[in-house]
């Protein structure tokens, strides 16, 4: 191996630390959405609930919208960095050592085990439930009981536009 090619592998394995650092922050990040979600549902429907003002529950799809598309983006961009290692750095790594067989061997055997199927629709389903349906209950809830204000009828159409949105994107973006 010439010290070209040394100095190459070196930059190309320092660039998957660093890549790798970045996806491990983003699933963490990405993971804990779920339970400020749980946390924001909660809170607001508890407040909406004891209040004088039931209209309150409007805040709820605003909230699963914003941390609903956070969870999203971040999805992706976790997704990204392992097409990435998988289809470029790891060929590009394989080619600067001269080596027959992509690296990283890992990126690509854990994505072929008989439940990853059915682990991916489970996930697709539990993110639609926590980022949809919920705040879909939610504007229900507003509509049957709240339709006094024309301005909050109008905000509830444009929040259930905005969830519908949220919802072909996460079924585009879910991985099949």
């Amino acid at each position: 191996m010439t010290d070209r090619e040394r100095s190459t592998s070196a930059l190309l394995l320092a660039e998957y630390a660093q890549i790798k650092d970045e996806q491990r922050a983003r699933i963490g990040f990405r993971d804990n959405l779920l339970y400020v979600t749980l946390a924001a549902v909660t809170a607001v429907a508890a407040v909406a609930a004891q209040t004088d003002y039931p209209q309150l529950i409007l805040a709820l799809p605003v909230v699963c919208l914003v941390l609903g598309w956070t969870h999203l983006v971040n999805d992706e961009k976790i997704s990204a960095i392992g097409r990435y290692v998988r289809t470029e750095l790891a060929s590009r790594l394989a080619e600067a050592a001269n080596m027959e067989e992509p690296m990283f061997g890992w990126e690509t055997y854990h994505r072929s085990d008989d439940r990853r199927i059915s682990r991916k629709t489970t996930q697709t389903v539990v993110d639609l439930v926590a980022f949809l349906v919920t705040p879909f209950a939610a504007l229900i809830t507003f509509w049957c009981h709240s339709t006094d204000s024309a301005l909050l009828v109008a905000v509830s159409i444009l929040e259930a536009a905005g969830l519908i949105v949220l919802g072909v994107l996460f079924l585009q973006y879910a991985e099949r």
